[in-house]
């Protein structure tokens, strides 16, 4: 059985071989590993996979949260709140920055490596044996094995309500199993058109094929209008309740930028809508005050250091960008800004770079561990064709971000943004292993 290859084993008496408890890095070779298998959409192996764990997926209630931008934020903030609600709230959520653990937490918590690790090995069982019946290239993904793995520690965790985030799009995403009662649309944009469609309308489409009969559909107020006209649509189609999010939460919001505001009113209702379908009590102002306050988004707009004040965004794709540009005036405050920048060769650079560059007095152009990362050569030429900032190459991410603090001065701003894997490049601690952020 595959699993045996990646972890240690033992006989015990009558010459049974059993399987040792993983321990983490076992159960990240074992991801990692997954990852020459590519990715596949469909959901015949990940309804396999949730029979052989014994349907996990039904023994919590969900929260399923879709769309463009935005997502992990709305995860964590709406478990946020139904956990300062005395529930036990999980949350699932993709991608992670420096351990595969931070996919899976409950009470605001990451897993524990040991238990991730055994939910792991749970779910790579399961999968050698969903593999046994399929063909030789329709292997269980490394989503799939993650996700079957997060659904299994939730209902070990005994959790009442877990806030999901779908991985892409929606209609083949493996985290579509779900019976959910309450869906989120987050926002809509042009990206994934490979897989999800050429417009707005198409992947909007795609997206909203999580919402299932009777449940309740919450959406942001500022769809795009094709996608805000076919959410109108799904509702309809499934006799769903429509509820769109007001464009302020009502709240202070702990977590920086404009556009976390908008997560958080997101978040609020639909922590509402899903309390409202429990049949409890009014949502509790003090509650949200105290999540709002409280709740935390690595990778976002998340500072890193002082002097020059240091700020790193995972902003990966044009509609992103826009929502940190948004953010920048009341970030600097007229000082200095310096951005260290590396982008994928599936963006839109060009786009990404024109809402960034006039807010900037210098960039360092710089290369992610991915290798679908653009050159950073590539990158100062867009800037230079947009009549950008004066620009410097650095090919290190940790040196281009020294050089970027250098260039801003004590007194200045750095921002490191354009791609997740940047983020988790620099985050991660010097010397470890680069880890899969798939």
């Amino acid at each position: 059985m595959r699993e045996l290859a990646c972890g240690s084993f033992a006989r015990a008496a009558g010459g049974t071989i059993v399987t040792a408890a993983w321990s983490l890095e076992e159960a990240e070779r074992y991801l990692l590993g997954l990852e020459l298998f590519g990715m596949r959409f469909g959901l015949d192996r990940m309804r396999r996979l949730m029979t052989a764990l014994d349907r996990p997926e039904q023994r919590f209630d969900t929260i399923h949260v879709v769309g463009t931008n935005g997502k992990s934020s709305t995860v964590r903030m709406t478990a946020a709140i139904l956990q300062r609600h005395g529930l036990r709230a999980g949350a699932y959520l993709s991608p992670h920055l420096v351990s595969f653990t931070e996919r899976i937490r409950v009470d605001d918590a990451d897993a524990d490596p040991r238990e991730f690790a055994r939910a792991v090995q749970r779910a790579a069982h399961a999968a050698a044996l969903v593999d046994r019946t399929q063909r030789d290239d329709d292997r269980v993904t490394q989503f799939e094995a993650l996700t079957a793995a997060a659904f299994s520690e939730l209902a070990a965790r005994e959790v009442d309500v877990a806030v999901i985030e779908a991985g892409l799009g929606g209609r083949w995403d493996a985290t579509n199993v779900l019976p959910s009662s309450v869906q989120v649309l987050t926002n809509v944009g042009l990206e994934h058109t490979r897989w999800l469609g050429p417009t707005v309308r198409d992947i909007a489409r795609e997206k909203l094929a999580v919402v299932r009969d009777g449940a309740t559909l919450v959406i942001g107020g500022d769809l795009h209008p094709d996608a805000r006209d076919e959410a109108e649509l799904t509702a309809e189609r499934h006799g769903a309740k429509l509820v769109v999010a007001p464009a302020e939460p009502g709240v202070e919001v702990a977590a920086p930028g404009g556009f976390q505001r908008r997560n958080f009113a997101l978040a609020r209702a639909a922590a509402t809508a899903y309390l409202e379908r429990r049949g409890d009590v009014a949502l509790d102002l003090a509650a949200v005050r105290a999540a709002a306050g409280a709740v935390a988004v690595p990778g976002r707009m998340q500072v890193a250091g002082h002097e020059p004040l240091t700020v790193f965004d995972g902003a990966h794709n044009p509609a992103g960008i826009a929502a940190v540009a948004e953010s920048l005036p009341q970030l600097t405050a007229g000082r200095r800004l310096v951005a260290v920048v590396s982008v994928l060769d599936d963006k839109d650079a060009a786009a990404m770079l024109r809402d960034l560059l006039g807010h900037c007095d210098a960039v360092v152009f710089t290369r992610n561990h991915s290798p679908r990362a653009l050159p950073p050569a590539t990158l100062a030429s867009l800037a230079e064709q947009l009549d950008g900032p004066p620009s410097e190459l650095q090919s290190d991410p940790r040196r281009a971000l020294a050089r970027a603090r250098e260039l801003a001065g004590a007194g200045g701003v750095v921002l490191a943004t354009g791609s997740i894997y940047l983020i988790a490049d620099l985050l991660r601690p010097a010397g470890q292993r680069t880890a899969s952020i798939l």
